[in-house]
């Protein structure tokens, strides 16, 4: 079945660092547009990152510049490097796979920037 399984989520201080795994299994990871979304309470779900089938990336503009995302399509796995955190990063954070009209999401995982 597919599947896709976030991890790297935790808590951390403004200013530091944190690696999102996605590992996805159960589809054809290569030819799907795989991206980051996250939901802070009180809020809507929105977009952080993307990147397609040939690497082609975009960022939310909250997060240019400090976020990268990236795929190794040989592990079907995609990265969300996530530094100089702020404290309005904080959110569960979901791997979402698509292609054709179709959508897969993970379960989230937490992210919590604080002092």
């Amino acid at each position: 079945q597919v599947q896709l399984v976030e991890s790297g989520g935790g808590l951390v201080q403004p200013g530091g660092s944190l690696r999102l795994s996605c590992a996805a299994s159960g589809f054809v990871f290569s030819i799907f547009t795989m991206g980051w979304y996250r939901q802070a309470p009180g809020k809507q779900r929105e977009s952080v990152a993307t990147i397609s089938s040939g690497d082609s990336t975009s960022y939310a503009d909250s997060v240019k510049g400090r976020f990268t995302i990236s795929r190794d399509n040989a592990k079907s796995t995609v990265l969300l490097q996530m530094n100089s955190l702020k404290p309005e990063d904080t959110a569960v954070y979901y791997c979402a796979a698509a292609r054709g009209g179709r959508t897969y999401w993970g379960q989230g995982t937490q992210v919590t920037v604080s002092s």
